[in-house]
Formats: C-alpha cells, structure tokens, sequence
C-alpha cells in the first residue's frame, strides 16, 4: 500500500512538471529586436544605367562613288589628322579631268577665233564711217558696219563665260578627283570599319560611312537615362560611381556636365538623357559598355546613422502589456477637446497660441498654451499683446499662430488672424517667398475664402514700389510681365547653369530605445537616407544619441505590432485623424473623439 502511495505522487510530480513544460513551452516569447546607432558614411543617391562612348566621334564617308583599290587603316589603328587611310580607283575621274580639259581647251579657242572677228568688224566699221563721212557709201552699208562689230562683241562676252565655265567643270572634275584620296579628319583610333578592298560605294543621296574615328579614349562619357521621378534630383557637377561587367571589382567615377531635356518615351516610361565625364587614362573602358551608376545626390560622412527599420516601428499595445510596462502618453490614440483657432493680426492681439503634444489639459479637457508660429508681425505691431482664450477654448483675436488642439491633437499651421486691417495682411503678403503666397492662396481656396486680391497681386507689379518721379502705367506692368524668368539672356549660356540648388534635407521623426527592459520614445531630427540608414541629426531637445544605443525595430512574440487603421493621423506626430476647424491663419488641430 506505501510503495503505492509513492508510485502515485511521484506519477503526479511528474505529469505536473512535464505539463508545466508544455505550457511554458506552447506560451509565446516576447523578443526585442534593436539595432545600434551607429556612426559612417550615408550617401543618398539615384541609381541608373547608361552607355560609355567617346566625346568626340567622326564618322568619315565618300563624297564620290568608286570601287576602294586600296585601306591605309583597320579596327583599332592609331591615325593622325591627314593621315591617308583609303583610296578610290581614279580611272573615271582622271577621264573625266581630261575631258574637262578638252573642253577648256576648245573654248579658248573659240574665244580667240571671236577675238580676231572682233577686230576685222573694228576695221570695217572705221573704214565705213570714212567713206560715209565722204558720201562714197549708203547709209544701210555704215549700219551693217555697227551691226557687225556690235555681234562680234557680244560673241566675246559668250566665249569668256564659256571659257569660265569650262573652268569651273574642270575644277570640279579635278576636286572629285582628290577625293579619291581619303585621309583621316582628326587625331584619334579608328573604332569602326565598314569597307574591304574592292568594295563598291555609291554616294548618289548619302555618303556611305567607310571608318569611325574615336577623337581620343583617354576621356570618355557616359550617356545615361534618368526616369523622370528621379531627375529633379540631378544636378551638373554631381559625383557618380559606377561599374562595368568587364572588371566587376572595379569602380569607376565620373561627373554629370549636362541634364538633357529632351524626353526618351519608351513603354510608357519617360526618361531622360544625361551625359557624365568619365577619365579613362588606362583605357580599360571601352565604347559601348554597360555602366551601372548611380548618381550622388547627397552625402553624409562620418553621421551619426539610425537603421529604417527603427524609424518604422510603432508600437501597440498589446506590445507594452507583453513587457509589463504602461503605455505611454506618446502611444496613445488621439484625443482632447476640440481644436482652438488661429489668432488673428489685429490691433488687439500679436501672436495667437496653440496647443503643444504634451501640454497638460485644463479642467474643461482644452489644452491653452504652446509655441506661437507665424510670420513676423508688419513693424510697429505689438508684439507683447497677448490672446485670451474664450470660454469654450478657442482663440478670437492675436496673431498669426499655430491652431491649438486637445491633448495628444495635432498642431495646425500659421497664417493671417481674423480681426485684422487688410492693408496690413496685403503688405505682409507681398514680404512673403513665392512659394510662401501660392501656399498662402491654396490655403485660402481649401477653405472656401476669396484670393482674388492676392491672385491680383501677384501678377501685379506693387506701383508704390516705383521710384518718386516715375511713371506707372499699364504698358510697365505688361512689359515687366514680358520679362524672362531668369533674367536677361546670357550669349552662349545654357539652363543646366541655372539648377539651383538642392534644399537641405531634414525631416522630425520618432525612434523607441530598448532601455532597462523598457521601450523609450525619442523624437529626433533626420536627414538623408540610403535605403537602409538614416541620417540622425539629434534629438528635438537638443541631446545627441551615443554610439551604440540600441533602437527597436520589431518585437515579436506578441500580436499585430502595426496600430490598427485610423488609430493615429501621423506616425511622427500624434495627432487626431481629423483636423478641427482653423481660423484664417492657424490650422485646426486633431479633434477627439
């Protein structure tokens, strides 16, 4: 009964722990999956491929037809300007040379027989006129007199410009002659030869290609086709990197000097042509390879660099209960009250006010206070007015500031204020960037509200503008509309000199430290990408990562790390998905729900 008693509990110790085993085994593992921040080179560039050929081809043809007797150069020769590198058979030329001459020779003679014509009608006019001067002869044998001597010199004038023709058909005879005698255009390597000895060409219509001739090897390009989402990024004086199937653990550089603008349509596909200079002091580049580039539009050295997939990450809930810890304030779902107004530019008020992401709602759930942005007030504006908020939250008078919003809301972007004098929001309109007015006047169309005046007046040169004592009239403001955008033509100038610059990139994101078993928010500042790393910049308030620090980029164990669709408006900024009403200048924030 005992060694029962025993064999029972030791049966029951064991189905317990392999039980536990099961079920410690079939229970998911939560795992944190981070990489380091780590520091090197980030280069964003634009990848494409492109054919090598030289800078300078000839093509050097026949201007006469003829059968070749004889090839001073083959693929590969090394010519020199002027060098021979063909000769046609001359037989038929050399006919026709001496039957031009022939024909030189005859009117020459012709010429001279009309010569002493000439001066036989000389000497019979003279002797008419003296014995007309005596009556000895009738007036109708003085007038056959002039007659004659009148054809005689008529017949002159036709041998001479028979004389000069013949001239003419000689030298052309004897031209196409010497063009039997091919020599070589330019310095350079002969790339390409298209006849053998004993070939016939025929130049009726076109002169057929005998050699193509590469001026020098030593410095090629490349002719590249950028698709066109990636050529606004192109700039002449960028560096390129690039290899060929040839030496496949070479790399080669080069520079783009010219942006095409003439569109490649293939496929439905548009791209377009950019020529790139490439040295080639070994020759080891050849015409007609395969280059793959790819253009360096901006580089980073020595940055600190974020892993994408960091940048990515968002976590749920579901992730903070699996680790025990509680969630965040920037994790949550939007929420608040209703979002404020901006302020207006009125002579009550300077600059509005607006909520802020972690601003501490009041008791009525409305968040009052943040960081006023706006354009700088006209001088003489007050600029210590403050805005009182009304009862139900929202901003009446001030300035142009952010639209508020509830805790969590979204922050909304700056403008004119309500409550101000129009002169004043026109004069503050002009000191704006064009791209600041046209952002301005698309703002106004969103939300139903007249632009015409500042339409108006942007096409409309500013007559206050013009010197004192100078005249403003509708003819002014055509002509200054006439004007070229960049400026007066330069000789010789092309619009590859005229790209401006690329802008500085910079964008705000959020990146989740892995830190004491616990998930960390940072919002930070960042630059380029390569596709794989981002440029870290430094956090919001100032602070630079270290080298090392570990960013999530994916937990697993739990379920759906993604946010479910609708939960948050902006991944960078939590925001509600749906923007509260703005006034003229400030942007509505998120509205709760």
């Amino acid at each position: 009964m005992k060694r029962a008693v025993i064999v029972l509990v030791l049966l029951a110790v064991v189905g317990a722990g392999a039980a536990a085993y099961y079920m410690r085994r079939s229970a998911p593992q939560v795992v944190v999956n981070s990489s380091p921040v780590t520091r090197g080179d980030i280069i964003d560039s634009v990848g494409s491929t492109g054919t090598l050929q030289a800078v300078t081809t000839v093509q050097v043809g026949s201007q006469v037809s003829g059968n070749i007797s004889w090839l001073g150069a083959d693929f590969n020769s090394i010519v020199k300007k002027g060098q021979v590198i063909a000769r046609l058979d001359p037989s038929l030329l050399e006919a026709q040379v001496q039957q031009a001459r022939a024909n030189l020779s005859k009117s020459q003679a012709d010429l001279d027989r009309n010569k002493v014509a000439l001066t036989d009608a000389q000497q019979k006019y003279k002797r008419a006129q003296e014995l007309s001067a005596k009556s000895l002869i009738a007036q109708s044998d003085l007038d056959a007199a002039k007659v004659a001597l009148d054809s005689a010199q008529a017949q002159i004038q036709s041998s001479e410009a028979t004389v000069t023709q013949a001239k003419a058909s000689l030298n052309q005879a004897q031209v196409n002659l010497d063009h039997t005698i091919i020599e070589a255009p330019i310095d350079g390597i002969v790339t390409q030869r298209s006849v053998d000895v004993g070939q016939t060409v025929a130049s009726s219509l076109q002169a057929p290609t005998l050699f193509i001739i590469a001026a020098d090897l030593t410095k090629m390009q490349v002719s590249a086709n950028i698709d066109e989402s990636d050529v606004g990024r192109i700039r002449p004086g960028q560096h390129v990197t690039f290899k060929v199937d040839a030496y496949p653990t070479d790399q080669f550089d080069g520079t783009v000097v010219q942006i095409r603008l003439q569109p490649v349509v293939q496929s439905n596909v548009t791209t377009y042509g950019t020529i790139i200079n490439v040295p080639n002091p070994d020759l080891k580049l050849k015409p007609g390879m395969t280059a793959n580039l790819k253009v360096e539009v901006a580089k980073r050295t020595n940055v600190l660099r974020v892993p994408n997939a960091g940048i990515r990450f968002r976590p749920t809930p579901e992730i903070f209960a699996a680790l025990n810890q509680p969630v965040p304030p920037e994790a949550l779902p939007a929420g608040g009250g209703r979002a404020g107004r901006g302020g207006g530019a009125g002579p009550r008020g300077a600059r509005g006010v607006a909520a802020d992401n972690n601003s501490a709602p009041p008791n009525d759930g409305r968040a009052v206070t943040s960081r006023a942005a706006a354009p700088v007030p006209p001088a003489g504006a007050s600029q210590q007015a403050t805005a009182a908020p009304t009862s139900s939250g929202r901003v009446d008078q001030g300035g142009a500031g952010r639209g508020g919003g509830g805790r969590n809301g979204g922050r909304g972007g700056g403008g004119f204020g309500r409550g101000g004098d129009p002169s004043q929001q026109m004069d503050r309109f002009k000191a704006m960037t064009p791209e600041q007015q046209q952002q301005f006047i698309a703002r106004l169309k969103g939300r139903g509200q007249d632009s015409a005046a500042y339409e108006a007046a942007i096409a409309k040169p500013d007559r206050r503008a013009k010197p004192a004592g100078t005249k403003s009239t509708e003819r002014d403001s055509l002509e200054a509309l006439l004007q070229p955008k960049y400026g007066t033509a330069l000789s010789g100038a092309t619009i590859d000199a005229l790209f401006a610059p690329l802008p500085t990139v910079e964008t705000r994101g959020r990146v989740w430290l892995y830190i004491d078993q616990q998930l960390k928010p940072a919002n930070v500042r960042l630059g380029i990408t390569d596709g794989t790393n981002t440029e870290l910049i430094a956090e919001e308030i100032g602070e630079e990562i270290p080298v090392g620090t570990e960013v999530v980029t994916s937990v697993s164990g739990v379920g759906a790390t993604r946010p479910p669709p609708g939960a948050v408006g902006n991944p960078f900024q939590q925001g509600g998905n749906r923007g509260g009403p703005g006034g003229f200048g400030g942007g509505g924030g998120g509205r709760g729900r």
